[in-house]
């Protein structure tokens, strides 16, 4: 079976419920996970935005959450998970808001989408502290067993 990522508050390619927006709450959505290769040690998972600022004119990709380390048995992650929600051992790196933990969708101008990558890794990372997604991604380079993505879009009112 293949790793799938899913969540129970929005379908892939719909639409992120204000509640785990800057609009809401602000809460990380729940995250289903499954299908986890037997040789995997680890999972990380990087959520970004790529379209941002402006989806018609993208130049940068915005980041907002890092974790490393998530044990392989482990099925997701709760609504609203913060640092002290992670299986142990896991951990957080920063997101372009220069912390660590969850940051949501606060698109300034348009709809935006939000990828939600989870990867299977050969092994433990060491602890590098609360890495950049450029050094996870450096630090996973060519430890990644397989890979499941959902997406989600925001548009703000008005």
């Amino acid at each position: 079976m293949p790793l799938t990522l899913s969540s129970p508050a929005f379908p892939n390619g719909g639409p992120i419920p204000p509640r785990h927006t800057c609009d809401g709450d602000d809460l990380a959505p729940p995250l289903r996970w499954s299908g986890v290769p037997e040789a995997a040690a680890s999972l990380a998972l990087i959520v970004d935005d790529p379209d941002a600022p402006d989806p018609r004119a993208p130049r940068m990709t915005w980041v907002h959450w890092v974790v490393y380390n998530l044990p392989p048995d482990a099925e997701g992650l709760p609504e609203g998970a913060t640092a002290r929600d992670l299986p142990p051992g896991a951990r957080e790196g920063l997101n372009d808001w220069k912390r660590p933990g969850y940051g949501g969708p606060c698109p300034p101008i348009g709809r935006h989408r939000y990828f939600f990558k989870l990867y299977a890794l050969d092994g433990v990372l060491p602890d590098l502290g609360t890495p950049t997604k450029a050094a996870l991604e450096a630090a996973m380079a060519g430890r990644v067993l397989e890979r499941a993505e959902l997406v989600g879009t925001y548009q703000r009112a008005g």
